[in-house]
């Protein structure tokens, strides 16, 4: 139960980050794909907070070396791809389907509860156990 706790904290951390950076990013640039790239920028954000509050608090992974982190940080990255594509699929529906900013982020904000839950399945059974060994 702990660990659920603490998962769900770093994942309000990590989404309120996202949804923060793709805030002042639409304040930033006011031209052309505007919404994309703000997309772009949270998802980044969030991404590496996530990363490193993950490795730390939630898998204690220690890597061996700063090739073993990064080589970890691309398997973790990579499980995220198809987690990252539900959270962007209902950011963007929700978008196109009502023009409204605050429900756009409201699609982002379901999107990344259930990639979240998704990623720490991934994460565990993939990235982490993988990564761990020798």
């Amino acid at each position: 139960m702990r660990l659920a706790i603490v998962y769900a904290i770093i994942a309000l951390i990590a989404t309120a980050a996202n949804l923060a950076a793709q805030a002042l990013a639409v304040r930033l640039w006011t031209g052309p794909w505007q919404i994309e790239l703000s997309v772009l920028v949270g998802t980044a954000v969030g991404l590496v907070l996530k990363y490193l509050l993950d490795k730390v608090f939630i898998f204690n992974f220690k890597a061996e070396s700063a090739a073993h982190d990064l080589q970890t940080f691309i398997l973790y990255s990579g499980m995220g791809v198809v987690t990252t594509l539900v959270f962007w699929g209902f950011e963007f529906a929700f978008y196109s389907a009502f023009q409204d900013k605050r429900l756009r982020y409201l699609g982002g904000l379901i999107g990344l509860v259930i990639g979240y839950w998704a990623k720490y399945r991934l994460d565990k059974r993939f990235v982490f156990r993988a990564a761990a060994a020798p």
